[in-house]
């Protein structure tokens, strides 16, 4: 399949995406439409969509690319099973928490427990980690894209990231979470489509049916799923089970992004049969993510493909679109690119209208203002409208803004082009998240105390640096064991501990 044509694809995807964003926000595209969705989002397309979030890019190419590492196999579905567990957490303790305060962010809880400096730190957190993993995502993406579309075209690295920013920019902007919830739907759709065709597709490449198909990834050497036999190694079975409830709970149930969709649902009975739901849908979807790994190193196999290398170093996440694109016909080729593209854009359109929403609520207070009691003209409606269309412009611009900002750390990693800070990136969430988890567990947990707010972000700035000075120097201090996605937890739990130093009784107030 030539660039252009793919060029011609990716045009007409946006093409489609943009006219359903023109068609939802039509009636309304105020503050309420962009962060709630008017309160009135379905369950069933919200739990559809939302796995179109979850799933990134970098699942959509790397969890089958590291299928084909003998130390790995399918231990991400070990990942996979804390996930669904604290999935259901989350949907039992959060939910519950979030409907109860009648939330927009979900760090307004942070702010009444503990205290405005506390409740910026977690919105600060959420920022500068949700940008940082997003732009990440994004990136492994368009250099995919690049190597195979946009280097033929002699387009700039830069211009793919700027146009493809400016897609996401243009379908958002207006209707915000009302449009993604409809677009991500489309999204997933694609996502598993693309999914399922493509195991189709290698399938009958192999010769093989559905049962064949079966017995040679079970019979293969990629198929391991437990593994049991060292705890001093990352793919231990509990240290990945703890490690999935955690960093779900921290990146799923204290983040803005999966959780404002939540809250666009009518009611809490609605938003949990949500999470019961899709959590099923990411189990079943991951099982299948692993299986067209194993595919697609029996399809390597047997026709002498070695895994793509960029600068003399094996990328095993270039397996996939290499054989997709360059050894399969051209509607695999097709399948492949939309389910890309999917994966991708479903996850950086969420999380640039959740940052935007984080900031305009959580820092500029926009959910506050119409709320001010006895202000100048505050029964006029003309006086209301004009407030809110001056809303609305603030909140575009902070929506370019966050657009600027991803498209700068994009460039940045580019530059670098290290793989030790391409892996250190993917743990980012152990980093940033961990304090949210200490602050939220705090809150929780220790319900007679509150803190010395002033405090809290050195406590929050210490922890992570803790995490990185015993990561640095772990074997040293912890022999052979090697600390994997459980980082989270120690991460949290000395947030937690600081947060008991600098604790003082809790007033009636702020028992929650």
């Amino acid at each position: 399949m030539s660039p252009i044509a793919i060029l011609a694809l990716i045009v007409i995807y946006f093409g489609l995406l943009i006219f359903i964003s023109s068609m939802v926000s039509k009636k309304s595209s105020d503050n309420d439409t962009f962060f709630k969705a008017n309160k009135n989002s379905k369950w069933y397309l919200v739990a559809f969509g939302m796995i179109g979030t979850a799933i990134s890019g970098i699942t959509f190419i790397s969890v089958p690319g590291e299928v084909g590492n003998p130390d790995l196999q399918f231990k991400y579905f070990q990942f996979v099973l804390g996930c669904a567990i604290g999935f259901i957490i989350v949907a039992k303790v959060l939910l519950p928490l979030y409907y109860r305060m009648n939330l927009t962010s979900i760090y307004g809880y942070i702010e009444q427990r503990l205290g405005v400096t506390s409740y910026k730190t977690a919105a600060t957190i959420f920022l500068i980690g949700r940008t940082i993993g997003s732009a990440f995502r994004l990136y492994l993406v368009v250099f995919v894209l690049q190597k195979y579309v946009f280097d033929a075209l002699q387009v700039p690295f830069a211009m793919t990231v700027l146009v493809s920013l400016g897609l996401i920019f243009a379908y958002t902007y207006r209707g915000g979470l009302k449009t993604i919830i409809i677009t991500d739907t489309l999204q997933t759709f694609f996502l598993i489509s693309s999914v399922f065709l493509t195991i189709f597709f290698i399938c009958r490449s192999l010769n093989f049916n559905v049962v064949e198909a079966f017995e040679q990834v079970k019979n293969s050497n990629y198929s391991k799923v437990f593994f049991f036999e060292d705890y001093m190694k990352g793919t231990y079975f509990w240290k990945q089970i703890l490690g999935g409830i955690f960093v779900t709970i921290a990146t799923v149930g204290l983040d803005q992004d999966l959780m404002q969709k939540n809250l666009s649902c009518k009611n809490i009975g609605e938003a949990q049969k949500n999470m019961f739901t899709f959590t099923g849908i990411f189990i079943l979807i991951n099982i299948f993510f692993l299986s067209v790994g194993a595919l697609l190193y029996i399809y390597a196999e047997k026709n002498g493909i070695a895994v793509p290398q960029v600068n003399g170093v094996a990328r095993t996440d270039l397996l996939f679109p290499e054989i997709a694109i360059n050894h399969l016909s051209i509607i695999p080729t097709i399948v492949f690119l939309l389910g890309l593209t999917a994966a991708t854009f479903a996850t950086t359109d969420s999380a640039l209208t959740a940052l935007t929403t984080s900031f305009c609520v959580d820092f500029l207070g926009m959910d506050k203002i119409k709320e001010i009691p006895n202000s100048e003209n505050s029964n006029s409606k003309e006086a209301m409208e004009r407030m809110e269309q001056k809303l609305v412009r603030t909140r575009h611009f902070v929506h370019v803004g966050f657009s600027i900002l991803m498209f700068l750390v994009i460039i940045v990693f580019n530059a670098i082009n290290d793989d030790s800070v391409v892996k250190m990136v993917f743990k980012i969430a152990t980093y940033t998240y961990g304090p949210l988890l200490g602050l939220y567990g705090f809150g929780l947990f220790m319900k007679s105390k509150t803190v010395h707010d002033k405090l809290v972000p050195i406590v929050c700035l210490v922890s992570p640096a803790i995490c990185f000075l015993i990561t640095q120097n772990s074997e040293m201090l912890l022999g052979k064991y090697v600390i994997d996605n459980e980082l989270i937890i120690v991460n949290g739990l000395i947030t937690f501990l600081g947060l008991l130093l600098i604790s003082k009784p809790a007033t009636t107030e702020t028992r929650f």
